[in-house]
C-alpha cells in the first residue's frame, strides 16, 4: 500500500507528455464512471469468513488495475452493503504520518544508484527524485510507472477506490499494518539488498517486467488462485537465494500478523470488508488458511464456479 500511494504522489512528477514517457493515467469522463460502475463485473478473490455469530468478507485486491477495473462487481457490493468497516493493509489518509515515517535511506553502492537513476530518467522522474526512499521503494515505484505502458496504474487499484468509496461514504478505516511494519518487510537485509536491486534493475532495462505484470494482473482478474500460487516461479523476481528470502518475508511472513489483526476485530464485534493484496490469499500460509485455523468458518464466493 505504501508502494501505491508513493507513486501516486511521484507520479505527479512524471513528465508524461514526452515520447517515450510512462504515459499519464486516462481519467474517465462522467459518463465513462457511471457505465463502466454500472457494467462492472466481479475480479479477484473474495471469502466470507464467519465466527461469533457474525460475518466479514476477506477481498484479495491487486494493487494497480485498469481504469474500467476500479469499479466492484456485484458480489463485492453485496459484500460492502453487508458490512460496516472497511481493513486495508495500510491506510493512506494521512500522507504527511507517511512520508515522515520513513527511514533516511542507507545510499546504494555507487554503480546501482547509477543504474536506478538512469532508470528513473527513464520513467521521465526530475534528477533525485527517488534518491530519499529506501531502495525497494525506489524499485517498487519503477515497477508501477513502467506498469503505466501497458495501460495499468496505482490509482485504479480496488483497494484505493474500496478507500475512496469509504471516505466519500464516512465508513471506518482500520489499518492491518503500520507504516513500521511494512518498511520493514519491504526493505531487505543489508547482505541480499545489492542482489536483490541488481535483478530487479536488470529486469526494468531489460523490458522483462511487462510479460510478469500482464500475467499476475490476468491471473487476478481471473481469480485463478492457482497460478497466483505459483507466481515465485514465473514472477522472475525468485530466482536466487535473496530473492526468494525477500519474497517470503514481504508476503508469507506478514500472514500471521495480518490474521491475528483480523481476528482481533471481528472478534471485537465488528463487520469487516477486508481488502488485502491477493498474494497473499495463496501458499501454505495463505490467509484465508490461517484464519480458518483460527475457527473461521471460510467460504469462497470469488471466483464464482
Amino acid at each position: 500500500m505504501i508502494r501505491a500511494l508513493l507513486l501516486i504522489l511521484l507520479a505527479l512528477l512524471v513528465g508524461s507528455a514526452h515520447a517515450g514517457c510512462p504515459p499519464a493515467p486516462a481519467t474517465p469522463t462522467t459518463e465513462q464512471a457511471a457505465r463502466w460502475a454500472a457494467q462492472a463485473g466481479d475480479r479477484g478473490l473474495l471469502w466470507r469468513i464467519s465466527r461469533d455469530g457474525h460475518s466479514s468478507y476477506l477481498f484479495g485486491s491487486l494493487h494497480i488495475g485498469k481504469v474500467d477495473w476500479a469499479y466492484p462487481g456485484p458480489v463485492l457490493r453485496q459484500a460492502w452493503n453487508e458490512t460496516e468497516v472497511l481493513a486495508v493493509e495500510l491506510d493512506p489518509a494521512d500522507v504527511g504520518a507517511v512520508l515522515a515515517a520513513l527511514p533516511k535511506a542507507e545510499p546504494l553502492a555507487p554503480a546501482l544508484a547509477r543504474r536506478v537513476e538512469a532508470q528513473s530518467r527513464a520513467a521521465c522522474l526530475p534528477p533525485g527524485a527517488l534518491s530519499a526512499l529506501p531502495a525497494m521503494l525506489q524499485l517498487s515505484t519503477l515497477t508501477l510507472l513502467e506498469a503505466r505502458r501497458d495501460g495499468f496504474d496505482a490509482g485504479f487499484g480496488q483497494d484505493l477506490m474500496l478507500l475512496a468509496r469509504a471516505k466519500a461514504e464516512g465508513r471506518p478505516v482500520q489499518s492491518l499494518e503500520s507504516v513500521e511494519d511494512q518498511l520493514a518487510a519491504l526493505e531487505p537485509d543489508a547482505a541480499e539488498l545489492p542482489a536483490i536491486v541488481d535483478g530487479t534493475l536488470r529486469q526494468l532495462q531489460r523490458g522483462q517486467m511487462k510479460v510478469p505484470l500482464r500475467k499476475l494482473a490476468d491471473a487476478w482478474s481471473r481469480g485463478d488462485l492457482k497460478a497466483l500460487a505459483d507466481y515465485a516461479r514465473w514472477c522472475g523476481c525468485a530466482d536466487t537465494p535473496a530473492e526468494r528470502a525477500w519474497l517470503k518475508r514481504v508476503n508469507d511472513e506478514r500472514n500471521g500478523p495480518l490474521a491475528e489483526r483480523i481476528d482481533a476485530l471481528h472478534g471485537a464485534g465488528q463487520r469487516l470488508l477486508v481488502a488485502v493484496g491477493a498474494l497473499h490469499m495463496s501458499g501454505p500460509a495463505a490467509l484465508p488458511k490461517l484464519l480458518a485455523a483460527r475457527g473461521f468458518e471460510v467460504h469462497a464466493l470469488l471466483p464464482s464456479k
